[in-house]
């Protein structure tokens, strides 16, 4: 499963995910963006995605446990979790941040990832080898004037991972990890730095081997750990 899987990285890591033989499950909020990378599969002769459209800001526990439902039922288990969606929010000053939208970036960033991974937990413990990934950033690492919500919630990724990779290694054999991107040709990476000119950034396929690899079985026994995909 891969949430903000209709662009970017996330959308990339779907297709390579499915390129290497897996069933994937593609979440975002955007429905028509989720129906193009579906066109995009079918036209590729890929392995075709089941899709669910979700709005990050809005959903609450009962949805993402409606969703675990759904993928025990369908699939009897989840081999692994990507959690992809984001958003910038706001690069300025913490004391002009607007509490609006610290709240949206805390909710798309944070609190999704939280609630999906709680929720799919049962369908996770199901094959006892499953791989949960967490999107990072250097923002994340070491904090950097102006980079506000989006920044502080990548900190608490970094700390999520830690906490939950500790909790599981002693009674699954679930893996819990993050993975920084680092500079690569997105809608927020444009949005970040719009005076860059995305012809010098890697596209997403060029990182895609982080996530192959700490998705796949050659991770296994690794676990709390940050990396960068270049």
């Amino acid at each position: 499963m891969i949430s903000g899987s209709s662009s970017g990285v996330g959308k990339e890591a779907a297709i390579t995910f499915a390129k290497f033989g897996a069933k994937t499950i593609l979440l975002a909020r955007n429905n028509d963006l989720l129906e193009e990378t579906y066109n995009f599969f079918v036209k590729k002769n890929i392995r075709k995605p089941m899709l669910h459209t979700i709005d990050f800001n809005k959903a609450e526990e009962k949805d993402y446990m409606a969703l675990s439902e759904a993928v025990i039922k369908e699939y009897g288990k989840l081999d692994g979790l990507l959690n992809n969606a984001g958003i910038l929010g706001d690069k300025s000053p913490i004391e002009n941040y607007g509490i609006k939208k610290w709240r949206e970036v805390m909710k798309v960033n944070l609190e999704s990832s939280f609630l999906l991974t709680k929720s799919l937990m049962p369908a996770l413990k199901i094959p006892n080898h499953s791989s949960i990934i967490f999107t990072s950033s250097g923002v994340g690492r070491k904090g950097k004037a102006y980079w506000g919500a989006y920044a502080i919630s990548k900190f608490a990724i970094e700390g999520l991972v830690q906490i939950l990779s500790e909790e599981l290694k002693k009674t699954s054999g679930i893996r819990v990890n993050a993975i920084n991107p680092g500079r690569v040709q997105t809608k927020m990476r444009a949005e970040a730095y719009p005076a860059e000119d995305p012809t010098t950034l890697p596209s997403p396929r060029k990182v895609m081997n982080a996530y192959l690899f700490l998705m796949g079985g050659d991770s296994q026994g690794i676990s709390g750990k940050s990396i960068d995909a270049q």
